[in-house]
């Protein structure tokens, strides 16, 4: 699909900027004049983490005039594996302020806009105003359905990538600006249903994936704001890094897509957590009275040890995960292993009186056994709040944290 230029040329390069931008300006496709529409843009990237790194460090080598940084987290160590534009240095700090100085250092050139808060319905509109493109670095698909349904009402186009351990896919989606052209909504309708995918922090992501990703989306929003080559409308791009394998695939417009259809039910944002489900409403309701903090646990295995209370501490993760950090006193039974129903032989039986306890990282996954234990006549079975997460930060600090 044919795509018009988003920004118009600013008026002049300086002596220094044709220095910096020579290797630009000698691309017959860009030349003097794409290469003003960069200076003249104003590109708001969400997120300063595994493709917002990438993205950030490469909008501001192009020369991309103004940068719009969304970010509320601080540098954590296992960031660093994939996050490049933050250092050692940085762990503890706010993602924004250190992402802000990178770019700094890669390009003094460039006017950078920190938008320190979590992007939420009440400051959405706010903070989009205003910018030409919006590359969508999110790992989550409440703010990704926010992003898209927003940038539709405000008519911003915006170029979305997503990762997961070898596999990512890019596109790029300009529904107000291209006739016939599908929105994210067309190509995922429905989120999946909670705890089906597994996010970044659950099941890795291959850190230079993130830069594979990252720069395909850098890439599409060079193309739309100086309107040259073709760009990914109506198209996705899926890249298997693990085979080495690019397909790309058509995706047509929804005749019925709730946002941008014939006949529209979205049409103001909604409760997009709510839409999304962190659990899956049995999980929410098997968990509502059977949840225990590491604390309560820390009690309960004392007493365990003490042969005074009967219990067995089931860990819901994958194996690879229980290699990283345990709770002491657990044992591994894999969340899928719920899910098909072989956990349940190797439970203790109903009537034995041992009580079930389940934990998993960060307690969604553990809830979601939770239901399924429940559903088999597991009454009183618990889990952990948190996770092994709580655990390592409240109880036992020498495990590594992932």
């Amino acid at each position: 699909m044919s795509f018009p230029a988003l920004v118009e040329p600013a008026d002049a390069l300086t002596v220094d900027e044709v220095r910096r931008y020579s290797r630009h300006l000698i691309i017959p496709d860009v030349g003097m004049t794409g290469q003003k529409r960069l200076k003249n843009a104003k590109v708001l990237v969400i997120g300063a983490g595994g493709l917002g790194s990438p993205a950030l460090m490469y909008l501001a080598a192009a020369g991309v005039g103004t940068l719009g940084i969304v970010e509320f987290d601080e540098v954590d160590e296992s960031n660093l594996q994939r996050q490049i534009i933050h250092g050692q240095s940085d762990v503890g700090r706010p993602k924004a302020v250190s992402a802000q100085e990178s770019v700094a250092e890669v390009n003094p050139l460039v006017n950078v806009v920190v938008h320190a808060e979590r992007l939420d319905n009440d400051n959405v509109y706010e903070i989009f105003e205003g910018y030409d493109l919006i590359v969508d670095g999110t790992d989550n698909f409440a703010t990704r359905y926010l992003v898209n349904d927003a940038a539709y009402f405000l008519g911003i186009p915006y170029v979305w990538g997503s990762i997961y351990r070898f596999d990512g896919q890019a596109s790029l989606f300009a529904p107000k600006q291209v006739e016939g052209a599908p929105c994210y909504r067309c190509l995922y309708p429905e989120p999946p249903p909670p705890g089906m995918v597994p996010s970044c922090a659950e099941g890795g992501v291959l850190g230079v994936l993130c830069a594979s990703i990252g720069s395909i989306q850098v890439n599409e929003a060079i193309k739309a704001l100086t309107g040259i080559g073709d760009p990914l409308v109506g198209k996705l791009m899926i890249y298997d890094a693990l085979e080495m394998e690019y397909r790309k695939l058509k995706v047509r417009k929804d005749p019925n897509c709730a946002l941008c259809g014939e006949n529209p039910t979205v049409t103001e944002l909604i409760d997009y957590e709510y839409f999304c489900g962190a659990v899956s409403d049995e999980a929410a309701d098997a968990a509502a009275d059977a949840t225990i903090s590491v604390a309560t646990l820390e009690g309960m295995l004392k007493e365990r040890e003490e042969g005074t209370r009967d219990f067995v501490l089931i860990d819901v993760r994958e194996p690879n995960e229980y290699e990283i950090n345990q709770i002491p006193g657990s044992v591994l039974i894999p969340k899928g292993e719920f899910l098909n129903g072989n956990a349940l032989a190797q439970l203790p039986s109903v009537d034995s009186g041992t009580q079930v306890v389940l934990h998993c990282k960060s307690g969604v996954r553990s809830a979601e056994c939770l239901a399924v234990i429940k559903g088999a006549g597991y009454d009183d079975a618990i889990h952990v709040g948190g996770g092994v997460v709580a655990w390592v930060n409240q109880i036992d600090p020498s495990q590594p944290a992932y």
